[in-house]
Protein backbone atom coordinates (compact mmCIF):
# COMPACT_ATOMS: atom_id res chain seq x y z
CA UNK A 1 0.00 0.00 0.00
CA UNK A 2 1.06 3.87 -0.94
CA UNK A 3 1.70 6.23 1.78
CA UNK A 4 -1.14 8.73 1.26
CA UNK A 5 -0.50 12.75 2.19
CA UNK A 6 -2.93 14.45 4.60
CA UNK A 7 -3.94 17.86 5.97
CA UNK A 8 -5.51 18.36 9.03
CA UNK A 9 -6.45 21.77 10.47
CA UNK A 10 -7.12 21.84 13.57
CA UNK A 11 -8.52 25.45 15.26
CA UNK A 12 -5.86 25.88 17.98
CA UNK A 13 -2.31 27.02 17.77
CA UNK A 14 0.49 24.19 17.96
CA UNK A 15 3.85 25.06 18.31
CA UNK A 16 6.41 23.45 15.75
CA UNK A 17 7.88 21.20 18.68
CA UNK A 18 4.85 18.85 18.23
CA UNK A 19 5.91 17.34 15.20
CA UNK A 20 7.56 14.02 16.63
CA UNK A 21 4.83 13.53 18.90
CA UNK A 22 1.95 14.07 15.54
CA UNK A 23 4.24 11.04 13.82
CA UNK A 24 6.40 14.01 12.18
CA UNK A 25 4.30 15.83 10.44
CA UNK A 26 5.13 19.42 9.67
CA UNK A 27 3.61 21.22 11.65
CA UNK A 28 2.49 24.87 11.02
CA UNK A 29 0.31 28.07 11.69
CA UNK A 30 -2.41 28.47 9.10
CA UNK A 31 -2.31 31.78 6.19
CA UNK A 32 -2.94 34.89 7.64
CA UNK A 33 -5.49 35.38 4.83
CA UNK A 34 -7.27 32.64 5.85
CA UNK A 35 -10.80 33.30 7.49
CA UNK A 36 -9.77 31.26 10.51
CA UNK A 37 -6.74 30.93 12.76
CA UNK A 38 -5.06 28.00 13.48
CA UNK A 39 -2.59 25.04 12.90
CA UNK A 40 -1.79 22.96 10.09
CA UNK A 41 -0.52 19.40 10.14
CA UNK A 42 0.97 18.45 7.20
CA UNK A 43 2.39 15.03 5.85
CA UNK A 44 3.14 11.24 4.85
CA UNK A 45 0.90 8.97 6.73
CA UNK A 46 1.48 5.00 5.69
CA UNK A 47 -1.89 3.61 5.89
CA UNK A 48 -5.65 4.55 7.61
CA UNK A 49 -4.74 2.98 11.17
CA UNK A 50 -2.10 6.16 10.80
CA UNK A 51 -4.38 8.97 10.10
CA UNK A 52 -6.41 7.50 12.91
CA UNK A 53 -3.67 7.72 15.42
CA UNK A 54 -3.18 11.30 14.45
CA UNK A 55 -6.71 11.92 15.27
CA UNK A 56 -6.56 9.84 18.40
CA UNK A 57 -3.81 12.75 19.59
CA UNK A 58 -5.79 15.72 18.31
CA UNK A 59 -8.89 14.16 20.46
CA UNK A 60 -6.60 13.01 23.43
CA UNK A 61 -4.87 17.05 23.72
CA UNK A 62 -8.83 18.08 23.04
CA UNK A 63 -8.09 20.02 19.99
CA UNK A 64 -10.71 21.43 17.68
CA UNK A 65 -10.57 19.36 14.37
CA UNK A 66 -12.23 21.88 11.35
CA UNK A 67 -10.92 19.64 8.41
CA UNK A 68 -9.11 16.83 6.72
CA UNK A 69 -7.60 16.66 3.71
CA UNK A 70 -6.01 13.46 1.75
CA UNK A 71 -4.00 15.03 -0.86
CA UNK A 72 -3.10 13.43 -4.25
CA UNK A 73 0.78 14.50 -4.24
CA UNK A 74 0.65 13.97 -8.57
CA UNK A 75 -2.39 16.24 -9.03
CA UNK A 76 -4.49 18.76 -7.81
CA UNK A 77 -7.07 16.52 -7.16
CA UNK A 78 -7.70 17.61 -3.27
CA UNK A 79 -10.35 14.52 -0.90
CA UNK A 80 -11.81 15.75 1.50
CA UNK A 81 -12.89 13.33 4.01
CA UNK A 82 -15.97 13.39 5.87
CA UNK A 83 -15.82 14.03 9.59
CA UNK A 84 -19.73 13.00 10.08
CA UNK A 85 -18.93 9.46 9.27
CA UNK A 86 -15.29 8.42 11.04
Amino acid sequence: MTASWYEIRVEEILDSQWSQWFEGMEISPTSKESSTSGTLLRGSLPDQAALFGILSKVRSLNLTLMEVKRINRLATNVNEVDLDNL
